[in-house]
């Protein structure tokens, strides 16, 4: 019998399955950019499952939420915390990781990383310092609002959470106004009504759609003028958080 290659470490992390599939083997020193369920669990994709499975560590963003969607698919695996006010220091520690030849999974509590996420500083540190980085693409909120909105899909803005003082809120809504495309914006339950109102003075004539509780049991969309859906929605407490997808006039009819 001829003498066989060595296997090499990746390699040897590989089941019998992924090798008979001819899955390929997580590369040493890559980034890989893990998206998690944003509601479902049955959202994680099967990609994703093998990555966390076969890397060398995950960095989180919230270590005892991730901690629980690993132990709920039996996954066991060191651990690293990143978050808003820390990334730009653990990036630094991410990298060397990296260049040690580990290959890190990176998530979020929920969703693509770097959407209205953490991650893209360590996304830019991985990258100056001459890093692999692969995306392990699944549920984002904004697409799948979008996809399920029923308005123009064929161009979009995506403006993630607004800023919280009114007067830089409506500056920046202001801004958009000759930005072609429906807009995407993300909203928390506490200012939810204070951005229709902004909406409905803003864009009065747009169409709007509220996405939340996506992907999980209570999923809703509301769909109406922005005036229509600030009194609807004044009647109860909000719950969850929402996606506001919005069609200024020009854009509806751009779409008949």
């Amino acid at each position: 019998m001829e003498n066989e290659e060595p296997m090499t470490e990746a390699a040897s992390t590989m089941s019998g399955a992924d090798v008979a599939l001819g899955l390929p083997a997580l590369r040493p020193g890559t980034l890989y950019l893990v998206a998690t369920p944003i509601g479902n669990l049955e959202d994680l994709t099967l990609r994703a499952l093998r990555v966390l499975k076969e890397c060398d560590a995950v960095a989180a963003e919230d270590t005892r939420h991730t901690g629980r969607l690993l132990k709920h698919f039996g996954i066991s695996k060191p651990m690293l915390s990143y978050f808003q006010f820390n990334e730009a220091a653990r990036s630094g520690q991410i990298v060397e990781r990296l260049r040690r030849g580990e290959r890190i999974a990176l998530v979020t509590d929920a969703g693509t990383p770097g959407i209205s996420d953490p991650g893209e500083r360590v996304v830019r540190a991985a990258l100056a310092g001459g890093c692999r980085v692969e995306p392990v693409p699944g549920p984002c909120a904004l697409v799948a609002a979008l996809s399920a909105s029923g308005l123009p899909a064929h161009e979009f803005h995506f403006m993630g959470f607004l800023a919280h003082k009114p007067g830089q809120r409506r500056r920046q809504l202001e801004e958009v106004k000759a930005v072609p495309g429906t807009l995407i914006l993300y909203e928390s339950p506490h200012r939810i009504l204070k951005l229709l109102a902004e909406l409905a003075e803003i864009y009065p004539e747009s169409k709007v759609v509220l996405a939340r509780e996506l992907t999980k049991k209570f999923e809703e969309f509301k769909a109406g003028r922005p005036a229509e859906l600030l009194a609807e929605m004044g009647k109860r407490p909000a719950q969850g958080e929402f996606v506001v997808l919005v069609a200024r006039e020009g854009e509806m009819l751009n779409a008949k």
